[in-house]
């Protein structure tokens, strides 16, 4: 059984690459920022995603990670492995 770590533990282990990944995504949005065609993607709804991931990312939720990758992800359709040009699986 694996036990849970600290705070503090996380912070210890986890901080530069938490600091790395914002630093990362700081630096996509200012590049958005400043596109000479800014305005065209203001109503793409990629965009209006990124926007709502960043506000469910300020919430103090400990399944933010679950909201954030639902949010990305298209909703379940039955019977869309006949739909989509998918190999069978083997075995």
């Amino acid at each position: 059984m694996s036990r849970t770590r600290s705070a503090s533990d996380v912070l210890e282990r986890d901080f530069l690459e938490i600091r790395s990944r914002i630093l990362d995504l700081a630096a996509a949005l200012d590049r958005l920022d400043r596109a000479a065609d800014r305005p065209r993607v203001e109503d793409d709804p990629r965009l209006d995603r990124v926007r709502k991931a960043l506000e469910i990312l300020r919430r103090e939720d400990p399944a933010r990670a679950e909201a954030v990758q639902l949010l990305f992800s298209d909703p379940y359709e039955e019977g869309w492995r006949a739909r989509l040009p998918v190999a069978p699986r083997i075995g």
